[in-house]
């Protein structure tokens, strides 16, 4: 089992800047990929970045740029550094990680709570 947490949301300003953080947690966690994903009112739950152990990031295209994906595997942590934030940024923003038991050999998804980040014009 595990469990993901997200912080860091929040009311800010057009052009600001926020930092998200999600803590992964489980006695046998085995966490491999991490990611943001975001979900506006009417719109579709999408991809802003992920990161993978090593290390390499993936990023929507609308975001690349201005926001900074990056991790501590020790910690099971995972951040969302966010610039030039824009009003089109507003959304609930989740964190998911994918975690890979080796005794089951399954890899499984898991979704934090959501933490909402509004950018006023």
């Amino acid at each position: 089992q595990v469990q993901v947490v997200e912080s860091g949301g929040g009311l800010v300003q057009a052009g600001g800047s926020l930092r998200l953080s999600c803590a992964a947690s489980g006695s046998r966690a085995n966490i491999v990929t991490m990611g943001w994903y975001r979900q506006a009112p009417t719109n579709q739950r999408e991809l802003v970045a992920d990161i993978t152990p090593g290390g390499i990031t993936n990023y929507a295209d609308s975001v690349k740029g201005r926001f900074t994906i990056s991790r501590d595997n020790a910690k099971k942590e995972v951040y969302l550094e966010m610039n030039g934030l824009k009003p089109e940024d507003t959304a609930v923003y989740y964190c998911k990680v994918r975690n890979y038991d080796y005794m089951t050999r399954v890899g499984r998804d898991y979704w934090g709570q959501g933490t909402q980040v509004t950018v006023s014009s």
